[in-house]
């Protein structure tokens, strides 16, 4: 199929090891973008500009939507099917403010081309129903004819949950402010208050419009065959003609003068000091297709706010002004990029001293000039991330597409912003010959910038209310416009609806999904080269692996030395011993030296349950990374940090608890389910409790606590952290993890043995700690209109032995069950399910969820559901394929050291993992039948925890007598 192409450009990549061809279609003008290079994890995308024209939401509900079955593949959620059965490492959906991309990615060269061949069906050839925009978008919903009005929907309910969020908040309306003029004005995401406008007919022109190759950008990664690339895309591509798409955005015109706004928003519970107020200033930055100038703008907002010690950051926290850091720092996949910063937590009527301190610290910085060490830093923190390509749990390939996608999708070059070394020896080289670089960035686009909004968030206890009470109203003035024939026909679609949900797909529907067959599996579980080594009272375990000239090594410390009441400083003492200086640096210096002689370095803690054990495993860990030329460096910042850290510090102390508080609260919402769950899963395990400690609501209520406490009892709250230093710093309590070749190895570990020795020497006397768990029902309050719904137990200490074929099992359940009632019909973003096969717990999430004792029931008939599920030969290896996948997840070699270490701390020995590996691929149906019962135990002896709305939880006590224990978290 090569023939149906025209290369249009090749170019060596030789930052990324790659062989880069960019190709045109021929017929429909669609461009292709083939990435070559040697990396298993192959990831394919294709990506449309969708602008909107609106807040209805339509991209986003149209990126749900074409994932609901297609031509090819007729059934109702083929995307699940893939979930469920696929050796996938990646696959997704994502709306942008101007694009919605559909990547995915595999290991496996047959389920991977299977995931494209998919993909590529759907997105142009869905079967957009108007039942699957009223299931993914919004619908009328109505049981009986006197019942009230009401709406659902999967986007409608998601958003809900995201408008609920302050820093969803600021970011939206930071970035509108900035953009009244095009396309980033509004939300692609959708506004919950017009997502009901969507009618049917804009959401199917919506996709004939902008669903066509030729507005269509194609995107290849890894290692499989260029050719067969363009065969399996021309293949799709042959039907269509061209056509002439205006996706293109339109620049936003500048501003002659700034601009203010100010706000309203829900910020739950009023403080004492009324200082609930947030504010951003924001400014329009240059086009995405500037390529030096962009990287710039990338280390310059390091500089500026990356750090603790980043000066404006610092002069903004140093203020007093707030608690924490707003606005989104450099947003740089639109078009044009934007720039915002400001505080929250301030008072309302601080808003322009807050602006008056960022525009005086901008003017100091660049009339005085930049510190040169945090220049260094800057230059080699993010030289050092380039060149590492760590992308996480992400596929390199996938975020590369992204990287790409910021020029490629305004008519730029897709190379320009991959090939770094150019632009980035051209910045070394001005700041080498003396040039006042960053200087000149500041004052450029941000000091004499007019383009710029300052936006003010004013708290409003009774908005949420007003927001109900206007829904409400709505709904009651549709509902009393409708004839009763009207009303009958709503009701008939209700049913209508849940039906069509509630029926199977056909089995000749879901043969059309590709999968693999269990022969295609490898038997055998990848292993993770460990050795342990043993060096004065302290354990390496040293993994040796292939990194590029690069050391990953986990410096921790046992928490168990520690007195129970010692945990919630852990997070804070952690953080201290970056964030307050030695006994020869402030923080500062020490930041700049960290950024100017590392990779980096951070920290962490780890909690798991002991496999057959009542006590956990738990540790504070440094997290350090460093080429071979700077391990000395690192290892004498650790040996500083660890011995001479300087805790007597009581203001900066005091900005870390503000700064923890302001994270802890701003993660309640987008991360609901996590917290609900957090709080479930401490009442079983003394691993899950001390997480919640250091972690989860209680962590928070402390943290309010401790605020107060450094006021006005600075010297006892010292004396913990000095204890804490003394009792943990030990290198008989002390663990090294190392990742790096063997060649290097043999370098390094004399370094590493040297650092050994120059920690205390002291014995470590591990503690026992008497966990105090939280009310068996809870429901903790926060102002939402969605909730987060957990329910679980220990099934070990219900008798149940873990069998690896459980996992296969509730893959099915995730998948089928709790997707089908929790999402599709209950309109929650999203409903899980998780067995910890280390501790036993099991437990049930939701996610922006509008239900609460619906959902309750459906956790409920999970066991019934699995009792009269009949499973052909065909799902149950689907599921076990499934399984199998996340089993082999792809990982970097970084992710590969630390998974080996939480492995051998938590008794997770090789054989018992191919041990499970070995029930998972004997998993037959009547394991279904089998754990059916198991979950029966839950129905009667699982906990209850609920994150969400007042109304909601005190309609669910008023409904079932006070069941759950109430508690406002925010």
């Amino acid at each position: 199929m090569q023939e149906a192409f025209e290369l249009i450009k090749e170019q060596p990549v030789t930052e990324l090891n790659t062989q880069a061809k960019l190709y045109r279609h021929r017929k429909t003008g669609a461009e292709l973008l083939s990435m070559e290079n040697n990396d298993e994890n192959k990831v394919f995308g294709v990506t449309f500009a969708t602008p909107p024209q609106d807040a209805t939401g339509l991209p986003h509900i149209l990126e749900h939507s074409v994932l609901c079955g297609s031509r090819n593949y007729p059934l109702k959620k083929p995307f699940v099917e893939l979930i469920k059965g696929s050796l996938k490492t990646f696959l997704n959906a994502f709306t942008f403010p101007d694009k919605t991309c559909y990547p995915v990615a595999s290991q496996n060269l047959q389920d991977f081309y299977n995931l494209v061949n998919v993909y590529l069906d759907a997105v142009f050839y869905p079967r957009i129903s108007p039942e699957i925009l009223q299931q993914e978008g919004w619908h009328y919903e109505l049981d009986n004819i006197a019942d009230p009005l009401i709406f659902k929907g999967v986007v409608f309910n998601e958003m809900k949950g995201a408008y609920s969020s302050p820093d969803r908040i600021v970011y939206k309306y930071s970035q509108q402010t900035v953009f009244p003029d095009n396309v980033y004005g509004v939300d692609s995401g959708g506004d919950p208050k017009v997502i009901p406008d969507l009618t049917y007919e804009q959401f199917k022109t919506f996709h004939e419009t902008y669903y066509h190759p030729t507005n269509a950008r194609f995107y290849f990664y890894g290692d499989d065959d260029p050719e067969e690339r363009l065969r399996v895309v021309g293949d799709f591509l042959q039907d269509f003609e061209p056509l002439e798409v205006n996706a293109q955005v339109a620049l936003q015109p500048h501003f002659s003068e700034p601009r203010r706004f100010a706000f309203p928003y829900d910020a739950g519970e009023e403080r004492s000091d009324g200082k609930k107020g947030m504010v951003t200033v924001n400014w329009l930055l240059a086009e995405s297709t500037e390529i030096t100038t962009i990287l710039g703008l990338q280390i310059l907002t390091h500089i500026l706010i990356g750090t603790p010690a980043s000066p404006l950051r610092k002069a903004l926290i140093d203020s007093g002004l707030g608690d924490d850091l707003a606005g989104a720092g450099l947003a740089d996949d639109l078009r044009q990029l934007f720039f915002s910063t400001g505080l929250k937590g301030i008072a309302a009527e601080d808003a322009d001293k807050v602006e008056s301190l960022i525009l005086k610290t901008l003017t100091d910085l660049s009339q005085q000039g930049i510190d040169q060490e945090m220049v260094e830093a800057a230059l080699n923190t993010i030289e050092f991330r380039l060149r590492e390509n760590n992308t996480g749990s992400y596929p390199r390939g996938l975020i590369l597409m992204i990287t790409a996608l910021s020029t490629w999708l305004y008519g730029g070059d897709p190379l320009a912003p991959l090939a770094f070394d150019a632009p980035l020896h051209d910045i070394k080289t001005q700041i080498a010959l003396g040039e006042r670089y960053f200087e000149n960035l500041i004052a450029t686009y941000l000091l004499n910038n007019t383009h710029r909004t300052t936006v003010t968030f004013q708290p409003d206890p009774e908005l949420r209310q007003r927001e109900d009470d206007a829904e409400k109203a709505r709904l009651a003035e549709t509902r009393a416009a409708m004839s009763q024939d009207e009303l009958q026909a709503v009701i008939d679609n209700t049913h209508q609806l849940r039906l069509l949900q509630s029926l199977p797909d056909s089995p000749e529907a879901l043969a059309t999904i590709p999968t693999l067959k269990l022969t295609d599996l490898d038997r055998q579980n990848k292993l993770i080269p460990l050795a342990v080594l043993e060096d004065q009272g302290s354990k390496i375990l040293y993994h040796d692996l292939f990194t590029n000239e690069m050391v990953y090594l986990d410096v921790g410390f046992n928490l168990h030395t520690l007195p129970q009441d010692y945990l919630p400083y852990v997070p804070l003492f952690s953080r201290a011993l970056l964030e307050l200086g030695t006994q020869t640096e402030d923080f500062v210096k020490l930041s700049q030296r960290i950024g100017r002689k590392t990779g980096g370095l951070r920290t962490s803690s780890l909690t798991s349950a002991i496999r057959g054990r009542e006590s956990g495993t738990t540790w504070l860990l440094l997290r350090g990374k460093a080429t071979m030329p700077q391990v000395d460096d690192l290892l004498a910042i650790l040996r500083d940090v660890l011995l001479t850290v300087n805790l007597d510090n009581q203001e900066r102390f005091r900005q870390i608890v503000l700064e923890e508080k302001s994270s802890e609260e701003a993660g309640l919402v987008p991360s609901g389910h996590m917290v609900a769950n957090t709080r479930l899963r401490a009442h079983f395990t003394e691993a899950d409790w001390v997480a919640e400690q250091m972690g989860g609501v209680s962590y928070l209520f402390f943290l309010r606590s401790l605020v107060e406490m450094v006021d006005t009892d600075w010297p006892s709250v010292l004396k913990t952290l000095e204890a804490i230093h003394q009792r943990l710093i030990s290198r008989k309590a002390m663990i090294c993890n190392v990742t790096l070749d063997g060649h290097n190895f043999g370098q390094f570990h004399p370094a590493l043995t040297n650092f050994i020795a120059t920690m205390p020497d002291t014995e470590a006397e591990l503690v026992q700690w008497m966990p105090m768990p939280s009310p068996t029902n809870e429901g903790l309050t926060i102002p939402a209109q969605i909730n987060y719904v957990a329910k679980g137990t220990n099934l070990y200490k219900l008798g149940y032995q873990i069998n690896g074929s459980a996992h296969v099992v509730l893959n099915y359940v995730r998948t089928n069950w709790l997707w089908d009632r929790i999402r599709v019909q209950g309109g929650a973003y999203g409903g899980f399910c998780r067995l910890d096969e280390r501790s036993g717990v099991f437990s049930y999430l939701s996610y922006r969820d509008p239900n609460l004792l619906k959902t309750l029931d459906n956790y409920d008939g999970t066991s019934q559901f699995l009792r009269e599920t009949e499973l052909t030969d065909s799902e149950v290896v689907k599921n076990i394929i499934g399984v199998i996948g996340t089993m082999d997840d792809y990982q970097l070699p970084d992710a590969k050291g630390y998974t080996s270490m939480v492995r051998y701390l938590a008794g997770d020995s090789d054989e018992a993992r191919q041990r499970l590996r070995e029930e998972v691929l004997a998993t037959t149906a009547h394991d279904f039948k089998a754990f059916a019962e198991v979950l029966q135990q839950v129905n009667e002896q699982g906990h209850v925890v609920v994150l969400g709305s007042q109304s909601a939880i005190e309609a669910a006590n008023a409904a079932k007598g006070n069941w759950l224990q109430v508690s406002k978290v925010l």
